[in-house]
């Protein structure tokens, strides 16, 4: 109405030249590019420093491919194949094809009789493991740090570490002659020694116990290397100061030692808690037999008759999706709760 404008106006309110307003109005748009400039920049710094880091460690990740493309083909792949355990799926008509049913399996899964029989089978062999092998590494590798002839401890762990090479067929072969009713070794001296036989192999009563030594026997000496390693980073310093302070072997063991296996025990701890319902195909499928199928019966083996045996792929795909998703249940439960309580965690 006067003349002025609303510009005008804004620069009298603020005591301010046209000049200098314009200037105030124009430094947020420059502030604006040049962040989008700088964000920019660090993008391309950051993408170059990280194929710099490529290029200078290049004979590192080709010697890590084979790793990574076993991980792609067999883990990752197989993923956006899950799809059929909501589908009736059938090789004529592929995934694409198939039709949908929803969470039809799942349902027939959990409302089965037989689902409370694997549920108890799997976590009963986890937890016995994780109570009795778990443990196991730790208390050996304890022990061969305690050995001071160096002859003696490499001699030591080769003889431990020689079960880890056998297959679980062969396993299962000394297994039969050490146990067997009729020809076993144990049952054998039983008999010279005019006692009762025990039928082992077939006694349901026996069947977890057999599966938890079997596991310790053949794994107890490969599981030390992780904790020996951890073990042999810790200060000898430490051991002198506690040597000073009158501390004995145990004392050092359990004051020293253990807290410096600590984060290792309990990222392994963690990692195991999300295998608990992986109990192993192979070991229980060789020692599975008739008298004992109601306590040898587990997730995986009834994977294997239900799903490639019969054919009930899609089936078969919702029993390890269920169990997939426990896992990762459990490591972000054990994750959280080693977080909270100030230990070492995944992440």
């Amino acid at each position: 109405m006067n003349g002025r404008s609303k510009r005008d106006d804004e620069a009298e309110s603020e005591g301010l030249t046209m000049k200098e307003l314009e200037t105030v109005q124009i430094e947020p748009k420059n502030r604006g590019a040049s962040r989008k400039a700088s964000t920019s920049g660090k993008s391309k710094t950051k993408w170059g420093r990280l194929w710099a880091d490529v290029a200078r460690d290049k004979y590192l990740y080709v010697l890590a491919l084979p790793g990574l493309i076993f991980f792609i083909i067999f883990k990752y792949v197989p993923i956006t194949n899950l799809v059929i355990a909501f589908q009736e799926y059938s090789p004529y008509f592929g995934v694409l094809g198939s039709p949908w049913v929803g969470f039809e399996h799942f349902i027939r899964f959990f409302s089965n009789n037989d689902f409370w029989m694997l549920l108890r089978n799997t976590l009963a062999i986890s937890f016995l493991s994780l109570i009795f092998f778990f443990p196991a590494p730790i208390i050996l590798a304890l022990m061969l740090n305690e050995v001071r002839s160096s002859l003696y401890k490499r001699t030591i762990q080769s003889l431990v570490y020689i079960p880890h090479f056998l297959s679980w067929v062969l396993i299962y072969g000394l297994t039969y002659l050490m146990f067997s009713q009729s020809e076993g070794l144990v049952n054998k001296w039983f008999m010279s020694m005019n006692w009762e036989t025990v039928d082992i192999l077939s006694n349901p009563n026996y069947f977890w116990a057999m599966l938890t030594a079997q596991s310790i026997w053949k794994e107890v000496g490969w599981g030390t290397i992780i904790f020996l390693a951890a073990i042999a980073g810790v200060d000898p310093q430490l051991y002198e100061a506690a040597v000073m302070d009158g501390a004995g072997r145990f004392r050092r063991m359990w004051h020293v030692t253990l807290p410096a296996m600590r984060n290792v025990i309990m990222i392994l701890l963690i990692l195991r808690l999300g295998t608990i319902l992986d109990t192993g195909f192979e070991q229980i499928y060789l020692m599975m037999n008739a008298p004992v199928t109601q306590v040898a019966e587990v997730f995986d083996t009834y994977v294997y008759r239900v799903g490639i045996r019969q054919g009930e792929f899609s089936y078969s795909t919702a029993i390890g999706l269920f169990k997939s998703i426990v896992g990762v249940i459990m490591v972000v439960t054990a994750n959280r709760l080693a977080r909270r309580y100030g230990q070492e965690s995944l992440y």
